[in-house]
């Protein structure tokens, strides 16, 4: 019987020209992984072969700028890979930028309908969930203000609101829990829990130590865009420690 699986990512690499994407040409994509890298090119991805498996929780690791963020965009198809593929069973709520979808001109009410419906949700289930986002993010005396009058903070609390609603089976996080009151953190920790415990599969990038042993059970430690290692949460950590000294 075939695995059953989640994601699974097969040789998957990213390049990218310094200080912006590099654009590729008809003759890079018929010549494949075999080109040469131009000296103006970086990897942030290269050959990244995993499987993740329908409710496991993966701590991405390493230091910034290494290829944890980028690997959550090609799982969440907002980003293309120059080579490989990576191919996901199920939708997926994507807390990457969370923010960023949001129009500023726009009421918190219109914005929740807007990026509820751009992510699938129908009307009458928005219309269902509406009270509980409100709820949720503790912003509902802001309503009908602008999202672009709104603190940082109260912008990530709407935006987590929403995309927690998302029935998806696939749940990324990138870091989002960084932002906000230590009340609010707990809050979205015990949604995290409870989205867990009914079996959705988890990317999580953090670099709090806790927070990864606290959600993950395996880990996936990355450097220089390449998996060092692939195991269980407190192994990867380990190693990482003794490689950098912190998460």
């Amino acid at each position: 019987m075939a695995e059953t699986y989640a994601i699974r990512a097969e040789g998957l690499g990213v390049r990218f020209r310094r200080n912006r994407r590099g654009r590729r040409s008809f003759k890079d994509l018929l010549s494949g992984r075999r080109r040469r890298t131009r000296p103006d090119e970086f990897w942030a991805l290269r050959d990244v072969s995993i499987t993740v498996r329908p409710g496991e929780a993966i701590g991405v690791v390493g230091r910034n700028g290494q290829g944890k963020s980028t690997l959550l965009k090609l799982v969440a198809g907002v980003m293309i890979a120059d080579e490989g593929t990576v191919e996901v069973t199920g939708g997926v709520a994507p807390l990457i930028e969370i923010t960023g979808g949001f129009v500023d001109d726009l009421t918190v009410r219109d914005n929740v309908y807007l990026t509820a419906g751009l992510h699938g949700m129908t009307r009458p289930q928005i219309d269902a969930k509406f009270e509980e986002i409100l709820e949720f993010s503790g912003v509902g005396a802001f309503l009908d203000t602008p999202y672009k009058h709104l603190s940082s903070g109260m912008k990530v609390r709407i935006a987590f609101a929403v995309i927690s609603q998302l029935e998806e089976p696939i749940l990324l996080v990138d870091e989002v829990l960084a932002v906000g009151d230590k009340a609010f953190r707990e809050k979205c920790y015990a949604r995290i829990e409870e989205l867990l415990a009914g079996g959705r599969t988890m990317f999580f990038v953090s670099h709090n130590e806790r927070d990864l042993r606290r959600f993950c059970t395996r880990g996936l430690y990355l450097d220089k865009g390449v998996v060092q290692f692939d195991g269980p949460i407190d192994e990867v950590l380990d190693r990482y420690n003794s490689d950098h000294g912190t998460a």
